[in-house]
């Protein structure tokens, strides 16, 4: 099991480490990255029933010394939930624009908004679907990734479905953490349930296809794969109670779901 175990790690960090060297992040810089989630996870989630965790229970967990990890519980947090925020807002905002029939035109595109002007300006778009946030600020945060454009008349025109930042790489890797968390959160949860318990989980792939199929294959995965998250979003809106305060249930909780497109080439005879 700990030979399989470090043959997936390694799979997974092939291409991390791909994205931390374009990047210039040492090796050195990484592992201090890691020794902050190996003592925050070990503090956090392996403490023993009904005891606080101590530091040195965390030290023979992480191997690290008991001074290490005082050192790095003093550490002040890397702090990424302005980058979370953002996306949440943009995201719900995107969604509502695609969604809300009253901000579309009659083919049932997304139409372009006036900023201001009544039921069916971009303020108004804000209001429903980012609660309090100035209209100003999102605006300024979808031109500045590349989501919207401003027209000659001063309305605001939608060129995307989906919160893609297509103004750098830079932008791009603020989503990394959350969408790669999501997928490992839910294999790790697959491997400690029981059948019947796990969460969804799927995927397709063969590995000899020609090269001339691979642009039909990426419109087909956009085209249906859009048209199922517009469905998932339209089922989750109406559930969500930042978007409908009048839904009732308890708890709160953070679920959906994610698809995406990926290939590499192989060479002959690579399995």
């Amino acid at each position: 099991m700990t030979q399989i175990l470090y043959a997936a790690v390694l799979q997974i960090l092939r291409p991390l480490v791909r994205i931390l060297l374009r990047n210039g992040i040492a090796y050195g810089t990484f592992a201090d990255l890691a020794k902050r989630v190996y003592v925050k996870v070990a503090m956090e989630e392996f403490a023993l029933p009904s005891r606080k965790q101590s530091i040195s229970r965390v030290s023979i967990l992480t191997g690290l010394s008991r001074k290490e990890v005082s050192r790095i519980r003093e550490l002040p947090p890397i702090d990424d939930a302005d980058t979370v925020h953002k996306y949440n807002r943009a995201a719900r905002v995107i969604s509502g624009w695609i969604r809300d029939r009253k901000f579309s035109r009659e083919d049932g595109d997304p139409m372009d908004l006036t900023f201001e002007g009544g039921e069916r300006s971009f303020s108004n778009l804000v209001k429903l679907y980012s609660g309090d946030v100035p209209p100003r600020a999102v605006l300024d945060e979808l031109l500045r990734v590349g989501v919207t454009s401003l027209l000659p008349d001063g309305k605001i025109r939608l060129l995307t479905k989906a919160y893609i930042p297509q103004t750098g790489e830079a932008e791009k890797i603020g989503i990394l953490g959350t969408d790669v968390r999501d997928l490992i959160t839910t294999i790790d949860h697959n491997l400690l349930s029981p059948p019947g318990k796990t969460f969804f989980q799927r995927k397709v792939s063969y590995d000899n296809l020609p090269f001339e199929v691979l642009e039909e294959l990426k419109d087909l995965t956009k085209k249906k794969g859009q048209s199922l998250l517009e469905e998932m979003d339209r089922w989750l809106s109406q559930r969500d109670r930042d978007v409908n305060p009048h839904v009732s249930g308890t708890g709160r909780y953070r679920a959906g779901m994610g698809i995406y497109y990926f290939q590499e080439t192989l060479e002959e005879g690579e399995e």
